[in-house]
């Protein structure tokens, strides 16, 4: 269905596409692929201003074994309380959590030491219901994420009663898909599905499983790195977080999460804006390993091999859990995927995918179904790439249904374009842009972004009400 509007200074008429449905990406998943040794749920509290919605989510660890915890937090100036208390938490343990605590309808971002406080009591309360653990010497288990509405305090004693009602006998934390999809229910703000995804994969002859969720739609930028744990120095809305069954050493979760979200949080944009709250967490208790005797713990330095699976595994889990918020863009009507090679470094390449995809002009005609190239050409021509020739630059666009490719400029010298055939690849709801650089190098990147819609402006426009 579209809706149309006519200018009141003309007679041109603008058709406003409706926003195409995500249903389909909010899948059913077994419970055999979730990981060993975790509770979880979603509940309702009163954060939301709707009655039943799901607003605060919990997943715990039930393994003996000391889970360890990596996370990667905005780099925004304003961070949230959220993000700085996590972050102490795992400086404090040295890499190690046992539960998280998520609340939606509002980020508990710039609310000065309340803020704090309010933070603190979520994990305060969270770690009650935790078993005992008689190894660990720690005060703080719990890693925590809110989000919402910045500048707002939260209805911190409705959040509590709520956690602690976990503690009853009719609690609903338990182990199953429904649970796991309670909690990543509770994640959502202006989302429209639940994201929700799991895996089983194998390293040195164990099958481990691996279980994520993630939110975001609008305010989809991230910038993240590593938590200021003693493993090294600093290397949106977005919150995400990730569950092993395996046993890895907190300094290679967070070496191989570090990793993972360069290729995949950070490389995602909706409308180019960098949250206070942006977070993705990951836990690893090896509750898979317990009933063979003694849980040996991945390393990169000890088991080099075991770790790049487990990396691998990782990053491609991320990059699957990052694209379900691009696919979910507020307003969003096309998925692009923008591909950046021939480049001298990673780096220079993953700049330049960034500059296209964060560019309004481009994301606009993204929308009309314009192959307006030329915007493409400008936004990557605004990153210094050392040594550029532009008469040795290409631009193609793929379509996502595997026929031809279209190039619309080859070597510098800009091609006879189909109109038609430009149409009909930009027509599709998910297509690809390809910029060659002209072989400064053989490294190459990739972002994901969507399209501007009328949508989106309607969304931001009265998001607060």
């Amino acid at each position: 269905m579209s809706r149309v509007f006519r200018r009141l200074s003309s007679t041109t008429t603008i058709t406003v596409k409706a926003t195409p449905s995500k249903d389909h990406f909010h899948r059913s998943l077994p419970t055999s692929s979730f990981p060993k040794g975790y509770l979880a749920t979603g509940i309702h509290v009163g954060v939301k201003k709707v009655p039943g919605v799901l607003d605060v989510g919990l997943i715990i660890s039930t393994s003996q074994h000391p889970a360890s915890a990596a996370a990667c937090f905005t780099r925004n100036a304003f961070k949230a309380a959220p993000v700085v208390v996590s972050d102490q938490i795992l400086s404090q343990n040295g890499g190690r959590a046992r539960a998280v605590v998520v609340n939606s309808g509002c980020a508990n971002a710039v609310t000065g030491r309340q803020g704090l406080d309010d933070a603190w009591a979520m994990v305060r309360e969270t770690d009650a219901l935790l078993p005992p653990l008689s190894s660990s010497s720690a005060q703080n288990h719990t890693l925590v994420m809110s989000t919402g509405v910045i500048g707002q305090n939260l209805p911190i004693s409705k959040i509590v009663q709520g956690i602690r009602s976990q503690a009853a006998e009719d609690r609903s934390l338990a182990s199953d898909f429904a649970a796991w999809e309670r909690a990543a229910k509770a994640f959502m703000t202006t989302d429209t599905f639940p994201k929700l995804r799991s895996r089983v994969f194998t390293i040195n002859g164990t099958d481990f499983r691996m279980a994520g969720m993630d939110k975001g739609a609008g305010m989809i930028h991230p910038d993240m790195g590593p938590a200021t744990t003693s493993f090294g120095p600093l290397h949106a809305t977005l919150l995400g977080c990730i569950f092993t069954d395996a046993a890895v050493s907190p300094r290679s979760l967070q070496s191989a999460l570090t990793y993972a979200v360069e290729r995949s949080f950070n490389s995602i944009s909706v409308d180019g804006e960098m949250s206070t709250n942006d977070t993705i967490l990951v836990l690893a208790n090896g509750a898979a390993q317990q009933n063979n005797g003694q849980v040996v713990e991945i390393d990169e330095e000890t088991d080099k091999e075991g770790y790049e699976i487990f990396k691998t595994e990782l990053t491609q889990f991320a990059a699957e859990l990052a694209q379900l918020v691009v696919r979910d863009g507020e307003g969003a009507t096309k998925f692009v995927t923008v591909n950046v090679k021939g480049a001298p470094s990673y780096e220079v390449a993953h700049q330049v995918a960034s500059r296209i995809s964060t560019s309004a002009l481009v994301k606009t005609a993204f929308y009309g179904e314009d192959a307006n190239w030329g915007r493409i050409l400008s936004a990557a021509g605004s990153i210094s790439v050392p040594h550029l020739d532009p008469s040795k630059v290409s631009v193609t666009f793929l379509p996502s249904d595997k026929t031809a490719s279209l190039p619309v400029l080859v070597n510098g010298e800009p091609e006879k374009v189909d109109e038609t055939r430009a149409k009909e690849i930009l027509s599709l709801e998910e297509f690809g842009i390809c910029v060659d650089l002209g072989g400064l190098g053989n490294e190459e990147a990739t972002y994901w972004t969507c399209d501007f819609s009328y949508d989106y402006v309607r969304i931001n426009g009265d998001y607060r009400s």
